[in-house]
């Protein structure tokens, strides 16, 4: 178990602190083992702007293929902590191919075309349970407002739902934490 690598998921709607929290416990770990940093970041350079405040290196992934996320995870095998921000990135670009697919090899059919799409989607998660270090992975949510009484008056209020990524994505990590846009973390599960 003392051997045992951390695999952590960090959802939530926009500005709710994700990469930010990522690199702050990313840099706890690494302290810790004496060890290093590397972000994958498909979030156009967010990872970057925390530069001043973290260290680590960056691959700026701009095609977040399933294929391009595999050999990125596969070479930042020498790094202790791997961030990946943002997994749903990856996870968008699966969809468009299978709606490519669905169109010029199955009739418009993405059933059929899933059967290309599922294999790609369970490669993904097996590169990311195969790292040899520990990872943090960040997911955007579905965001939604909804409206809440007040003192008497009612107020929007913006909620986070499910993270933006394949069916199921939750059982691949050890601990699920869902931060909320007031940047407070609620673990939803853990077994670390």
């Amino acid at each position: 178990k003392q051997r045992s690598k951390l695999r952590l998921a960090i959802f939530g709607p926009s500005g709710a602190g994700k990469t930010y929290t990522a690199l702050r416990l990313a840099t706890g770990i690494a302290e810790e083992l004496g060890g290093r940093i590397a972000v994958i970041d498909t979030e156009f350079g967010t990872a970057s702007k925390y530069a001043d405040r973290f260290k680590f290196d960056v691959l700026n992934l701009d095609g977040p293929k399933i294929k391009n996320m595999m050999d990125a995870i596969h070479a930042a095998q020498n790094y202790d902590v791997l961030i990946i921000d943002s997994l749903t990135h990856s996870w968008k670009e699966l969809l468009q191919e299978v709606d490519k697919l669905a169109k010029a090899k199955y009739r418009g059919n993405t059933w059929s075309a899933w059967s290309e799409g599922t294999p790609l989607q369970n490669s993904m998660v097996t590169a990311i349970q195969r790292f040899s270090g520990h990872m943090i992975v960040s997911m955007r949510t579905k965001t939604e407002w909804i409206t809440v009484e007040d003192n008497g008056k009612s107020r929007p209020v913006r909620v986070g739902l499910a993270p933006e990524q394949g069916k199921g994505i939750e059982y691949e990590f050890d601990m699920l934490m869902e931060i909320s846009p007031e940047h407070a973390i609620n673990v939803i599960k853990d077994r670390t």
